[in-house]
């Protein structure tokens, strides 16, 4: 059987390979893009089977583009995973850390790296487009004075050396990505469960602006002990201050009392869509 491609955004060896691998298996082909949109649009043009994306850091927080590109495109998610974000200090081989005079990474894994600086503060901080694509600079490019800061898989991929691992501020850094699918894949080919798999169903939903219509909105789950684990807001494009609502909660959306849940939602909400169903990660 032919491999499937999945589409993700960053360089060859970025985390969001190693979620792709995580939820496909490790001999899954990949399509490294530019921009999160050209993930959503390869996958929606069919040029790949598969996307996954980040969605949320427990450091850094949402990945708002993601949450828009969500509603912009017609596709669903199929699976969820974490992976806990190690930070190492990749150089070519060969070069002793004593040489390091500059470090590449994408600003949001400099700011998470900050007692390492402040260890080292004769090194300085260059901000670059992506956490393996400094690794790959780096190595292209031969830099003696300078490393990299990413996964173990971009020093890998690369053919770096790892000269200190794990030098991230807080061990408890993890990203949650989703998987995405084409919705007539999602349809041809449920995901396989058993008594023991927790669903989680993600949707989007808006309410008129008036008071307490959030309240009710949400009561739908409350009223019915469905435990939501993420609500997230966004602007509404063309309707100043008013919001779109992002929300997870632990069920299946075909369960009698999801679909009470969601015939209650649809009586107070302006427009909501599901936008995917799903095994609860770990």
């Amino acid at each position: 059987m032919l491999r499937e491609t999945a589409a993700f955004q960053g360089e060859r060896g970025a985390f969001s390979e190693e979620a792709a691998r995580r939820l496909l298996g490790s001999k899954v082909r990949v399509k490294p893009c530019p921009r999160f949109e050209d993930v959503f649009r390869s996958l929606t043009d069919k040029k790949v089977r598969a996307a996954v994306v980040p969605i949320e850091n427990t450091l850094a927080g949402s990945v708002h583009e993601n949450y828009d590109h969500l509603l912009n495109h017609d596709l669903s998610i199929v699976a969820e995973t974490s992976v806990r974000i190690v930070h190492n200090l990749i150089a070519p081989p060969g070069v002793p850390f004593r040489k390091i005079r500059r470090v590449f990474s994408h600003p949001v894994a400099l700011n998470q790296c900050l007692k390492f600086f402040a260890a080292n503060p004769d090194v300085e901080r260059v901000p670059h487009y992506d956490t393996a694509g400094s690794v790959k600079m780096i190595m292209e490019e031969g830099l003696e004075d300078s490393a990299g800061i990413a996964s173990a898989l971009a020093a890998e991929n690369y053919g770096g050396h790892i000269l200190k691992r794990s030098i991230e501020d807080d061990r408890r850094n993890f990203t949650r990505f989703f998987l995405l699918r084409r919705p007539e894949f999602a349809r041809k080919h449920p995901v396989k469960s058993n008594s023991r798999t927790r669903w989680k169903t993600s949707l989007v939903f808006t309410t008129r602006n008036t008071p307490g219509a959030l309240f009710r909105s949400l009561s739908a789950f409350a009223l019915r002990d469905l435990n939501l684990t993420k609500i997230e807001s966004r602007p509404l494009r063309g309707k100043p201050w008013e919001y779109l609502f992002y929300l997870d909660f632990l069920g299946h959306v075909e369960d009698r009392v999801s679909q009470n849940a969601l015939g209650h939602l649809q009586e107070v909400a302006d427009f909501w869509r599901v936008l995917g169903c799903y095994p609860q990660g770990e």
